[in-house]
């Protein structure tokens, strides 16, 4: 199971990245048509506020999710595959502070783990996890990897020795002995 998988080139992958594509668009539309609606039923019932306003503040609502799914599909597919090689791994523990309930706050603690990969171009991509080990002790320093155009994860050179598998389209943890994933039922690159 060393080496990447020619199996990246099953049509299943396109077609996962085609669904996803369009289930943002149909999601975008969703919530564009309920901030119309919204906004419109709001300046017809309200006394703060009349249409046409609401409805035009409505409209650019909508107009931002549209956008935002629009830029999220463009960056899918406009990646390209390129390869890397892990170049260190941090563990910090960090705070923040969080909304409670009754408008106070508390301080949340935590523990980050990063994944650092270089690719073949010396940019540097991180992958963070909060508070979950399990793709900080996936990868090991000095692993190659290859991340593959329209998918959102990394693919391992040698898996000789692993025991889990993450699916490279939709990211799921599966049992090196799958074929497919148990989610998604993509192949699994191994």
């Amino acid at each position: 199971m060393a080496g990447y998988s020619a199996k990246i080139n099953d049509p299943a992958f396109n077609k996962y990245i085609l669904n996803t594509n369009r289930w943002s668009a149909i999601f975008s539309v969703f919530l564009a048509s309920i901030a119309i609606v919204g906004f419109f039923i709001y300046g017809e019932t309200s006394s703060e506020m009349e249409n046409p306003q609401a409805l035009l503040i409505g409209m650019v609502i909508a107009a931002m999710f549209m956008l935002v799914a629009l830029f999220q599909i463009i960056s899918r597919n406009k990646g390209k595959t390129w390869d890397g090689v892990v170049l260190g791994k941090k563990i910090e523990k960090k705070q923040r502070k969080q909304n409670s309930s009754n408008k106070d706050y508390y301080i949340h603690y935590y523990t980050e783990y990063k994944v650092l990969i270089e690719d073949n171009e010396g940019k540097v991509h991180r992958i963070i996890n909060e508070d979950d080990d399990t793709v900080y002790n996936y990868f090991k320093i000095g692993d190659k990897v290859r991340r593959h155009k329209g998918l959102n994860s990394y693919e391992k050179y040698d898996k000789s020795n692993d025991t889990i598998i993450f699916c490279n389209a939709c990211g799921s943890m599966n049992e090196i002995e799958d074929d497919y994933c148990f989610r998604c039922k993509c192949p699994l690159l191994k």
